[in-house]
């Protein structure tokens, strides 16, 4: 990730840290229940973006929906960051393990788990789950704007 970014990030925290009215652990936990406040608005711009509450219509654009992502992005960095002063390290490996156990699933050469199975249940990055009742593709990729 470009230094830029984590460099971006611990001015953010250290911003929050200066300005903050609460104690450590209390600023802690905020900051990650803030990730709950962004993915919702995350969730407010999609159902703009579609027009899916008919009282008001489409409200939000497709680029609105991008934005809040970033957002979602950035709360989560720095949530990481007030976690840890390693949080690029942190990322760093889990960036790697993700890659790793992806390389496996779609049977690259890379290596895998010791037993080459996930186990965890986690998503990983693609066009297609499998629906786990019927073991039937589908997508999630985002509707063209």
């Amino acid at each position: 990730m470009d230094s830029r970014i984590w460099e971006s990030v611990d001015h953010l925290v250290a911003w929050l840290d200066e300005e903050s009215t609460q104690s450590p652990q209390e600023e802690r936990l905020l900051r990650l229940l803030k990730l709950s406040e962004e993915v919702g608005e995350v969730g407010a711009a999609v159902i703009g973006a579609t027009g899916q509450n008919p009282r008001k219509g489409v409200t939000h654009t497709w680029e609105d929906v991008q934005h809040e992502l970033c957002d979602v992005v950035f709360t989560a960095l720095v949530a990481l960051r007030t976690l840890t002063p390693d949080a690029s390290r942190v990322f760093a490996e889990r960036l790697a393990y993700v890659e790793q156990r992806s390389a496996a699933s779609r049977g690259d050469d890379a290596p895998s788990d010791e037993d080459g199975e996930d186990g965890d249940g986690e998503a990983l990055n693609g066009d297609t789950h499998t629906n786990s009742t019927s073991n039937t593709p589908r997508s999630t990729t985002a509707p063209t704007p």
